[in-house]
C-alpha cells in the first residue's frame, strides 16, 4: 500500500494485520470527531471540532511456555505511523515473557458493515441548541444570573481485526451537557447537567429555569454542623457513586481478598446478599439510550480485562440481582480461576429497585427534615475492603423542611459505601437516565440510576468549598 493520508480506516487496520511478522495479531483502530461549545459569564467563549485516529496493536508470539504479548498504542493516519506501532508491538511481544492470561482468540468473520467510513458529528449537532442558549443567556443576564458551562458531542467508530479473522465495527455517539448557575455576587451556586446521545431535546432554557429555581432556594443561607442526615441523592449523585462500586468489581481483586466483594476466608462474595432484595444493578449493551457496543474491545490487559478476550459477545449481565451479588467482571482467565461464568465489562450501567416509582420531588415531599444534594465531586477511596468512599458535596446543598426546600446549607466532605448504601436507603424514585459530574465528562456517561434516600447519611465534617 503506498503512503498516503487518505487510507481509510479499515485499509489500515488491514495493513498492521498484513506487516506484523508476529504469529498472530489483534488491530483496534478509534476514529474520533467531536465537537464542543464553552461559555463563562452568559457569553459563548469558545467552540471547537477535533478529529483523531488512535490505532492499538497487540502481537502475540507463541513460546514454549505460552504465547507473549506486546500491546503498543498511539496516534496513526497513515500506513508508515501503522507500521511503526505494529513494529514496536512484534519487538515487545518477541522479549516478553508468556502472558499470564492467555487464552485462544476470538474467530469470526467480517461484519456487514466492516468497509463502511466512519460516522463523524461536527458543530451543526448543536445547530438547534446554540440559538436557544443565547436565549438563555439574556434570561439570566436579565434575572442577575451567570451562567458558565460545556457541551460536548463525539462519535467514535471502532474497528477490530485479527489474524485469526475476527472483524468488528462499532458507532458510538457519546454527548454531554452541564451548566452552573451563580448568583451576580457568585456567593450562591447550582448545577444541572445530563448525557445525551444527539442533542435532540436539550433545551437550554429548561436548563436555565432549572437553575433559577435552584438559585431561588440558595437565597436563604442556613450553616448546619457535620453529623449524620437524612439525604437524599438525586440520580446524578447516586451515578457518581455506583460507577465506583462497578469499577472495584473486579473479580481478581475480589478472589485476592482485596475488595468489598472479598469473602472472608478466601474467594469472592458472589451468592451472597449485599444489599436490599428489591436492587438490582446491571450492564446490558442493548439498555435503550445507554446503548454501548456489544463485544470486549482491550487495548491492552489488566487484573479485570483481557486482551485475549477482545471480540467476545457481550450481554445483559446483572451484577447484583435481587439484592445478590451475582456476578464480578470476569475475564476468561478469571472465570477459570473463580469458577463463575465470563462476564467482561460493559460499558453502561443501570440501577433498579423492584416496585419503585415516583421522582424526586416525591422524595423531598416526604422528608420531614433532612439535605437534598445535588451532585459529588473529588471521590476517593479510603478503604477498598469496605470500598469506604470520602468526596464533596458541590453546587447546591438544600436543606428540607415538611416536605419543601427552605434554604441552601454549606457544604460537606462524606464519607459512606455505595455498597452499604444499597442496603440502608429508605425509599428511591423511579430509575431515569441519570449523569455524574465526577465521572461522566471522561470515562463513564452511560448510567441510569434512581434517586435514593438514605437516612443517616455521614457528613463527615463541613467543607467550605463554594
Amino acid at each position: 500500500m503506498a503512503a498516503t493520508s487518505t487510507a481509510t480506516v479499515p485499509e489500515l487496520v488491514e495493513h498492521a494485520l498484513a506487516a506484523s511478522t508476529a504469529d498472530d495479531c489483534i488491530v483496534i483502530a478509534h476514529h474520533t470527531t467531536s465537537a464542543n461549545l464553552r461559555w463563562a459569564n452568559n457569553t459563548l467563549t469558545t467552540n471547537g471540532a477535533m478529529r483523531s485516529v488512535d490505532v492499538a496493536v497487540v502481537s502475540f508470539v507463541g513460546k514454549a511456555g505460552g504465547p507473549s504479548v506486546g500491546t503498543i498504542s498511539g496516534s496513526a493516519t497513515t500506513p508508515e505511523q501503522v507500521g511503526a506501532l505494529v513494529a514496536a508491538a512484534d519487538a515487545q511481544a518477541y522479549a516478553a515473557d508468556p502472558a499470564t492470561d492467555a487464552q485462544d482468540l476470538v474467530a469470526g468473520g467480517a461484519a456487514v458493515d466492516w468497509e463502511e467510513p466512519p460516522v463523524e458529528t461536527d458543530v451543526h449537532v448543536f445547530d438547534s441548541f446554540a440559538p436557544e442558549l443565547g436565549e438563555a443567556f439574556d434570561r439570566a443576564r436579565s434575572g442577575g444570573r451567570v451562567l458558565y458551562g460545556f457541551v460536548d458531542h463525539r462519535i467514535a467508530t471502532t474497528y477490530v481485526a485479527s489474524s485469526t479473522g475476527l472483524r468488528l465495527r462499532h458507532v458510538q455517539p457519546t454527548g454531554h451537557y452541564g451548566c452552573t448557575g451563580k448568583s451576580a455576587d457568585l456567593t450562591n451556586s447550582a448545577w444541572v447537567g445530563g448525557a445525551t446521545r444527539d442533542f435532540v431535546g436539550v433545551d437550554p432554557l429548561a436548563l436555565e429555569a432549572d437553575l433559577e429555581r435552584r438559585l431561588g432556594w440558595g437565597a436563604r443561607q442556613v450553616d448546619l454542623p457535620a453529623g449524620r442526615y437524612d439525604t437524599i441523592l438525586p440520580p446524578a449523585a447516586v451515578a457518581d457513586l455506583m460507577i465506583d462500586a462497578y469499577w472495584y468489581a473486579g473479580a481478581r481483586d475480589a478472589h485476592d481478598g482485596q475488595s468489598v466483594f472479598s469473602r472472608r476466608g478466601g474467594g469472592t462474595r458472589i451468592g451472597e446478599q449485599v444489599a436490599r432484595p428489591e436492587v438490582t444493578l446491571f450492564s446490558d449493551p442493548a439498555y435503550p439510550g445507554l446503548e454501548c457496543a456489544p463485544h470486549a474491545v482491550v487495548a491492552s490487559s489488566s487484573s479485570d480485562a483481557s486482551v485475549f478476550d477482545n471480540g467476545l459477545s457481550l450481554a445483559r449481565t446483572d451484577w447484583i440481582g435481587a439484592g445478590t451479588l451475582s456476578a464480578l467482571r470476569q475475564t476468561r482467565e478469571t472465570a477459570a480461576l473463580t469458577g463463575q461464568p465470563v462476564t467482561p465489562a460493559i460499558d453502561n450501567l443501570v440501577l433498579d429497585v423492584d416496585a419503585a416509582d415516583g421522582t424526586l420531588e416525591n422524595l423531598v415531599a416526604g422528608t420531614e427534615r433532612g439535605l437534598l444534594l445535588t451532585c459529588l465531586w473529588y471521590i476517593r477511596a479510603v478503604d477498598p475492603q469496605t470500598l469506604l468512599l470520602t468526596g464533596l458535596t458541590r453546587d447546591g446543598v438544600y436543606l428540607v423542611e415538611n416536605g419543601e426546600i427552605t434554604g441552601a446549607v454549606n457544604n460537606f466532605r462524606f464519607n459512606e459505601s455505595p455498597i452499604d448504601l444499597l442496603r440502608r436507603f429508605s425509599h428511591a424514585s423511579a430509575t431515569v437516565p441519570a449523569f455524574s459530574r465526577e465521572w461522566g465528562d471522561d470515562y463513564f456517561s452511560r448510567t441510569a440510576m434512581p434517586a435514593l434516600r438514605v437516612p443517616d447519611f455521614n457528613m463527615s465534617s463541613v467543607s467550605q468549598a463554594r
